[in-house]
């Protein structure tokens, strides 16, 4: 994938990523909170995953070896210290709880070499070998007149030490495709043909600039020589199809990518044929703005996407979007009529094992409700209750119940003692959507964080299960099983947490806080 910065009016933050990490040895390394680098301390430790000392840009998943092999690109956001380019590191994981390091795999080139940066690419198994293809890009050599990006090729025997096979190279075809956007290809065998068939991300040479993005697509027999073929998706719609992936779950085919020309989210199309044509689901996508460049893997029984959830500049909640950050997974589902949800992981919601008791407190400061269930009755007027202090990495889930929609409820994070300061987890029935709020609003941010919101249809009488998770700054929340996002939170450090409702009655039943 292509290096960039988000340079849009929503933001991101650092924190600190999944969980307890193992150094090459397989020894438990911890690292604290904060800002910038990571300073490996005893007892710390971190939920979503990110390197020690960077940060984590495009996820490579496979699954081998009895676990989920995630290849990345890491990214120390430091040139001066650590040189220039982005290398290929590796990890692994059954659980996506605890991850065992494995270092780096696929080193970066020198200024005069193609692969200065190693960019997105696929890891498969075939013909006795594993095979990496990846991005090379390097920006040094447009000023000669080179193109930036080109397909490269690694082979391995082991999944961690990598030869790299630099005569494989090859470019896009510049008589219809634009020289230096050509890259993250994802290699399948294709049953139909009896060849092996190459996507890329790839844009035409005309057509109106910032729609000109496209899924090109290769053919091989051999993964040497690969002949450039018709587009296999081309809508004339985004600047670019960033990360390709491509599954089969049923008699349904998904085409994924990620596009940064409307919100900056990864998309999927489905169709029951791989020559099309391509449905666009009612709800194309898979997370709002805070959650990109995400690629699947399944384990034979499940099928997970892996994005990240970027930072934010400044570690400000108004700071531009970075590139990269942690890791988060979703778990795929398939719904009858074909379209995708995801939920959390199993794994990862069971890691929060250690319930906590907590006491509500009405607006005034009354004590009200049990621990597990509160009804806030706010029938034209906005109302809302304090559980208490909120933990720094902790889990909030509940089920909320109503018989008559109100304008707007859902769940306050960090908000001060007098629920003056806060943010929000706000569902709107009225609009079917959730939103990222806060109290103070920054300059970006109206009545929402833009572009952090999701479409979500709550009805009367339909419990609305909701699960939050969150580390540090960074948190992403789900709504019934099915709908995610995820969002950074970086100006409010600490406070409370509670619920709210405007111009309604809300049972809050289920209720629990937990942490790890």
């Amino acid at each position: 994938m292509k290096r960039k910065t988000f340079l849009r009016a929503s933001g991101m933050f650092p924190f600190f990523a999944a969980s307890m990490v193992k150094d090459l040895q397989g020894h438990p390394v911890a690292v604290a909170k904060g800002n910038g680098a990571a300073h490996p301390q005893p007892d710390a430790r971190d939920f979503f995953y990110k390197p020690i000392n960077a940060w984590a840009g495009d996820f490579i998943p496979m699954y081998a070896e009895g676990k989920f092999q995630l290849f990345y690109l890491h990214d120390w956001r430091n040139a001066e210290k650590h040189g220039e380019g982005v290398p290929w590191f590796r990890l692994s994981t059954a659980d996506f709880v605890t991850f065992e390091e494995h270092g780096e795999v696929i080193p970066r080139g020198t200024k005069a070499e193609q692969d200065l940066s190693i960019f997105t690419g696929c890891v498969l198994e075939a013909n006795g070998k594993y095979h990496i293809f990846y991005t090379g890009h390097n920006h040094h050599l447009a000023n000669a007149g080179k193109p930036m990006q080109a397909v490269m090729h690694a082979v391995s025997d082991d999944l961690q030490h990598w030869t790299k096979v630099p005569e494989h190279t090859f470019f896009a075809p510049t008589d219809r495709y634009e020289m230096h956007d050509w890259r993250d290809p994802f290699v399948f065998f294709n049953d139909e043909t009896g060849k092996y068939n190459m996507l890329l991300a790839a844009r035409f040479t005309e057509g109106i600039p910032r729609r000109r993005g496209l899924t090109a697509l290769c053919s091989s027999t051999d993964l040497v020589k690969w002949e450039v073929d018709e587009p296999f998706y081309a809508p004339n719609q985004f600047f670019t199809h960033e990360c390709p992936d491509l599954f089969k779950i049923g008699d349904w085919w998904y085409l994924i990518f990620s596009e940064f020309t409307d919100i900056v989210a990864t998309r999927y199309r489905m169709s029951r044929s791989l020559n099309g044509p391509w449905i666009i689901p009612q709800q194309d996508t898979f997370d709002g703005h805070a959650f990109y460049a995400a690629k699947t893997a399944t384990d034979g029984k499940d099928r997970f996407i892996f994005g990240w959830n970027p930072t934010r500049s400044e570690d400000k909640d108004n700071g531009a979007w970075n590139w990269g950050g942690n890791l988060v997974v979703h778990q795929i589902l398939q719904q009858p009529n074909g379209e995708l949800i995801v939920r959390a992981p199993d794994t990862v919601r069971n890691a929060f094992s250690k319930p906590l008791r907590q006491q509500f407190r009405s607006s005034g400061g009354k004590p009200m409700g049990l621990p597990e269930a509160v009804e806030i009755k706010a029938e034209g007027r906005f109302d809302a209750v304090a559980g208490g202090e909120m933990p720094n990495t902790c889990m909030v889930a509940a089920t909320a119940v109503f018989s008559k929609a109100p304008r707007d409820f859902g769940i306050m994070l960090r908000c001060s003692d007098d629920l003056e300061k806060s943010y929000y987890i706000r569902l709107e029935p009225e609009r079917e959507r959730m939103v990222f709020d806060m109290w103070p609003r920054k300059d970006s941010v109206l009545n929402q964080m833009v572009e952090l919101e999701r479409q979500v249809i709550v009805e009367p009488g339909k419990p609305v299960a909701l699960v939050v998770l969150i580390d540090g700054n960074m948190g992403v929340v789900y709504i019934n099983d099915s709908v995610a996002m995820n969002f950074r939170a970086y100006d409010l450090p600490e406070g409370n947490w509670g619920f709210f409702a405007t111009d309604g009655t809300v049972r809050f039943e289920n209720i629990t806080l937990a942490t790890l």
